[in-house]
């Protein structure tokens, strides 16, 4: 069966990757800083960032298979088109929840980008199986360098945009995203072939071009939308400049240190010098005062790293403590333990490595520290 030519409409290859960069940058900006926000917050604003990043992946490929020109009229099958916009959101909602939900070491950056890479491809290869009249015939260079592209360059768009969230990084990691996205679809395309089928096989009812251009134009509209919403946020400053500016030392300027907890569903600051200590949960932590057990959206590591320096001493992968709460220091045979004041307060463990240096930190308190 001979292939049909076809070329593409300038003018929607235009619009294509311009809502590819939209939605990138849209999708990578509302996860900012998560790791301060109350656990349902940050739940909502990876679901949106899916929406927006994975929706923008579907909504790019179909405006630019919009501007596909063939000699003969085609159609798509509209459930099928659907199960490739809601694959792309999923796979794009699991690699997200795997950089917000689990510790990010280098390895699971290099593997949510290739689960973007993936969400690309899938989501490519299911929308054009939705063509109905026509049916689209891969060569091994189309799928070959469309999946070494759409990996490469994603992984390449978490890492520039995860590496350091700063709004710099973000905007390459959008451009870099963009990218991906664009160079999947045309590379992708430019080793496809396209022959006439005159039987239709329908999965779903048949959707004409028309309506596909009215629900494409829709969800464009909502993802530039929702880039003006989060672009307000690089433009406000987050401290204003005031109208007299006082000369003050360096470090009466710097806020002061506070452990962001959950009280009652609501998001209260904790001051380090009342928390007796933290206790790694999971992928969080929770953080014990002298009257209550608060939840911290902290990871360990990341306790550790602004608290440490604040006095607090580690005395377990997964205890950090007060020394100026410790009441006293037991120590049995290769274990120890903090014992702190307030009834129901349950001891920190001390490990094996550690229980040299922790009595030794303990005993230059202030205070009385009993080896038990």
């Amino acid at each position: 069966m001979d292939a049909l030519p076809f070329t593409h409409n300038t003018l929607l290859v235009i619009m294509a990757c311009l809502v590819a960069v939209v939605a990138g940058f849209t999708g990578l900006s509302l996860t900012r800083s998560l790791s301060e926000r109350p656990v349902f917050e940050k739940k909502v604003s990876i679901a949106l960032a899916s929406v927006a990043l994975g929706g923008g992946i579907w909504a790019m490929h179909f405006i630019a298979m919009l501007g596909l020109q063939l000699p003969i009229l085609y159609h798509y099958d509209a459930a099928i088109t659907l199960v490739s916009a809601l694959t792309a959101i999923l796979i794009v909602g699991g690699a997200l929840i795997l950089l917000h939900f689990t510790e990010r070491t280098p390895v699971v950056i290099t593997l949510a980008g290739v689960v973007f890479g993936v969400g690309i491809l899938v989501m490519h290869y299911i929308g054009m199986a939705g063509l109905e009249l026509c049916r689209a015939v891969y060569t091994p260079f189309g799928l070959i360098v469309s999946s070494i592209v759409a990996i490469g360059l994603c992984v390449l768009a978490i890492w520039v945009a995860y590496g350091q969230r700063t709004n710099r990084n973000i905007l390459l990691g959008t451009l870099c995203f963009a990218a991906a996205v664009s160079a999947v679809h045309f590379l992708a395309m430019s080793g496809t072939r396209f022959v006439a089928v005159p039987n239709v096989t329908e999965f779903g009812p048949r959707m004409s071009n028309e309506v596909l251009a009215i629900g494409v134009i829709f969800f464009s509209f909502v993802i530039f939308g929702a880039c003006l919403w989060v672009s307000v946020t690089y433009l406000v400053r987050e401290d204003p400049a005031p109208d007299v500016v006082a000369v003050e030392p360096a470090q009466d300027r710097t806020p002061p240190l506070q452990i962001p907890c959950e009280r009652d569903g609501g998001k209260v600051f904790v001051s380090p010098a009342d928390v007796l200590f933290l206790r790694a949960d999971g992928h969080y932590t929770q953080v014990y005062t002298g009257d209550e057990r608060l939840f911290c959206v902290w990871p360990v590591t990341e306790a550790t790293k602004r608290l440490v320096p604040a006095g607090f001493l580690q005395t377990h992968r997964s205890y950090l403590v007060n020394p100026s709460h410790v009441a006293r220091f037991e120590r049995s045979k290769d274990k120890g333990r903090c014992i702190f004041l307030g009834d129901g307060v349950p001891p920190a463990p001390v490990s094996r490595s550690k229980l040299k240096s922790i009595q030794d930190a303990l005993a230059s308190q202030v205070g009385a520290i009993r080896a038990g």
